[in-house]
């Protein structure tokens, strides 16, 4: 039996030997209607969609139990949920859900339907798949995470300044340092609607790299 996104994914299989409309399906960990806490919509109610499954292993990860596990959960049953919610604002997130393949027409039907969806990827995945309507909010990985050469440059080059926002989350200076260089090399003043600095949870030195991002701030940063 052949794997999809990683994943045994026999309904899929079935369908495609038979010549009918697979059946589409999300592994999903879990879907809520929240308060968006991150980027330039925090305070915003929002549902979020949770996927499974991540190629990187970021020492700081605060999302672990996204590693594994989930359930197959059909569009349609997606799609009743968010209904069922009431929300506009939909943030497709994990993990990396750029990792599922099927997540990609999943975007575009949520467009379709009217919703305005944030995209929060790792930036390992490449992001040229995703409908353009959608708004990606990008993770550029600095080294303290471990998984800094695994950040996908391309991805920048397609950031739009009316849509996209990058986001650096520094553990210390070195990071803030390689968030700096990064936003200079890559021009992001001009190419991101918002460059974010979020710190690493628990850190003990948070007071040094505030001080360090209010003495000398990226242009841009929120």
């Amino acid at each position: 039996m052949p794997f999809v996104d990683g994943f045994q994914h026999s309904r899929y299989y079935v369908a495609r030997i038979r010549g009918q409309k697979p059946l589409m399906d999300l592994r999903v960990i879990e879907i809520f209607l929240s308060i968006q806490g991150e980027s330039s919509h925090a305070g915003r109610p929002c549902s979020f969609v949770r996927l499974t499954g991540c190629p990187m292993r970021c020492v700081w990860c605060d999302s672990e139990y996204t590693f594994y596990g989930g359930e197959h959960v059909s569009f349609e049953d997606i799609f009743a949920k968010l209904d069922e919610f009431g929300c506009n604002l939909v943030e497709v997130t994990g993990g990396e859900p750029l990792a599922q393949k099927a997540v990609f027409p999943f975007i575009t039907e949520l467009c379709d339907r009217g919703y305005e969806v944030l995209i929060e990827t790792g930036g390992y995945v490449s992001t040229e798949e995703v409908d353009p309507r959608a708004s990606i909010i990008l993770d550029v990985k600095c080294p303290a995470s471990g998984e800094s050469s695994r950040n996908h440059w391309p991805n920048l080059e397609r950031l739009r300044p009316d849509k996209d926002e990058v986001k650096f989350v520094v553990a210390d200076l070195d990071d803030w340092q390689f968030a700096n260089e990064i936003v200079a090399k890559y021009d992001l003043a001009a190419r991101a609607k918002e460059i974010l600095i979020s710190p690493v949870h628990g850190v003990r030195n948070l007071a040094e790299i505030a001080e360090a991002v209010s003495l000398q701030p990226c242009e841009g940063t929120t």
